[in-house]
């Protein structure tokens, strides 16, 4: 055992800068989990209408999809650190009104949907940033080892942000955001403590805001091995939201309650963490692009079980299986755009991904929250299992070139030249 965490003199765990980034993204990310538990709960008690959870979605989805693209713009164009702190010390400000409206004692959701839209806005930045500056901290050559270790790190905080925050919320929902908001501050001062001198590059291109904005869709568009892997994980996730729905689930159909519903959210991390690790220590080594297809179709298989189930043990290992399969989505994915990105073009690339990314968790709340109105809780979630796997064989036969794809490096090989 004593081996398994043994660390050789060139782990990017020995590097300071990157445990920073790390704790940085723990940090945001826990206070991100939390604060999602205590909204959708509390807002759910205050309409006790599903179309709620998706309207949550819709408003943080909404301004991050109007921003992403320039602020991807932005990470390639000015210091990607100054972008990642400013961006947590406004989700920091997002905690501390949402305080404020709880004790201000309204029954209004308008107040609580405003406060998302900053969120939502401030996210659009968080991401491109945090992306992009982690092969800046890390370098080329490590980089592979410094995903696997970045996306554990995040599904930890997936893993104890809902329990927390179902836990936290018996203090009483101030008390929750209050935490929020520290924890958002602490994330910030993190990425501001990170001494490394980092290259900033200067701006030499002529082109227009526009072609700059869209130069990363382009990029992804001409490129069909990342462009599938990334619509597949878009269109698989949009239809089996099934994480959207939780608060109905715990509230009418498991009778868990809140700290009930902190766990079958924590499901869902705890599959993919274990799955995180298992592939930071054995790296998929062949059939890359068919392993992928299969962990989603997996995926929705999962989503259609748990979409039945009544049973919370039944339902807690559904949404593990289910994290499991989409960590190794995201592993394929995250690795296909690092590789094959050049540095000047990476903000962008990744504004790209975070919009694919936002609309199948964003929207793919408010998509979830409509077919739960129209056809019932247990018919949205089980439709929209069934409709990730018809995802899976239709993006098969689109996509011949990512179900081909061998070693993650080779996709290295074949990236351009560095270039704006």
């Amino acid at each position: 055992m004593a081996g398994f965490f043994t660390l050789d003199a060139d782990s990017v765990l020995r590097d300071r800068a990157f445990m920073l980034l790390l704790t940085g993204r723990i940090t945001a990310t826990l206070a991100t989990q939390i604060q999602s538990v205590v909204v959708g709960w509390q807002l759910y008690a205050m309409t006790r209408d599903p179309l709620t959870l998706g309207w949550v979605g819709l408003a943080q989805f909404l301004p991050m999809a109007l921003l992403v693209l320039p602020a991807g713009d932005a990470a390639d164009r000015l210091p990607r650190r100054l972008i990642l702190t400013a961006s947590w010390l406004v989700q920091a400000i997002a905690g501390v009104l949402f305080l404020v409206l709880t004790l201000s004692g309204t029954e209004s959701p308008v107040g609580f949907f405003a406060v998302l839209v900053l969120f939502g806005m401030a996210r659009a930045f968080a991401g491109p940033g945090m992306q992009s500056l982690l092969p800046q901290v890390v370098g080329e050559r490590r980089l592979p080892k410094a995903i696997a270790w970045n996306s554990s790190a995040f599904q930890v905080a997936v893993i104890g942000g809902p329990a927390l925050g179902g836990g936290v919320y018996l203090a009483g929902p101030a008390f929750a955001y209050g935490l929020c908001a520290a924890l958002f501050a602490s994330a910030a001062l993190a990425i501001a403590s990170i001494r490394r001198r980092l290259p900033v590059r200067a701006d030499t291109s002529r082109a227009s805001a526009f072609a700059r904005f869209t130069a990363g869709i382009v990029y992804v568009r001409t490129r069909p091995i990342i462009l599938g892997a990334i619509s597949l994980d878009l269109f698989a996730v949009l239809l089996g939201g099934a994480t959207a729905l939780l608060p109905v689930y715990a509230h009418e159909i498991l009778h868990v309650g809140p700290a009930g519903l902190g766990l079958l959210r924590s499901a869902v991390a705890i599959g993919a963490f274990s799955m995180g690790i298992y592939l930071g220590r054995n790296a998929l080594e062949r059939r890359a692009g068919a392993i992928m297809f299969a962990a989603v179709a997996v995926f929705g298989v999962a989503t259609i079980v748990f979409g039945v189930s009544t049973s919370f043990v039944l339902s807690f290992a559904a949404l593990m299986v289910m994290g499991a399969a989409d960590m190794i989505s995201v592993f394929v994915r995250s690795s296909l755009i690092q590789l094959a990105t050049p540095d000047s073009m990476r903000g962008r690339v990744n504004a790209v991904n975070m919009l694919f990314i936002g609309a199948s968790n964003e929207l793919g709340e408010f998509e979830s929250g409509v077919t739960a109105a129209l056809f019932g809780t247990v018919g949205a979630v089980v439709f929209g299992g069934v409709g990730t796997l018809a995802v899976v064989g239709i993006w098969m036969a689109l996509f011949p070139a990512l179900r081909r794809v061998d070693r993650l490096n080779d996709v290295a090989t074949s990236a351009p030249a560095d270039r704006r």
